[in-house]
């Protein structure tokens, strides 16, 4: 099963999301500049749900 982690950073840098640090374990944290918040990205993401959780913290629409 394929990872949807790589096509979830592109939407978010697209959108002007962009990485911060490292996390504990696999997870990136990341900002979004329009809602003002930190929210993390785990870099095995292999559910569509767990990917559009993602996409919903920086108040994106659902994608997958």
């Amino acid at each position: 099963m394929e990872s949807f982690t790589p096509e979830l950073k592109r939407i978010l840098a697209k959108a002007g999301c962009y990485f911060v640090r490292n996390g504990k374990g696999d997870h990136e944290m990341w900002f979004s500049p329009s809602m003002l918040v930190n929210f993390v990205v785990d870099s095995k993401i292999k559910s569509r749900h767990m990917a559009n959780a993602v996409l919903k913290q920086p108040g994106l629409p659902k994608q997958f």
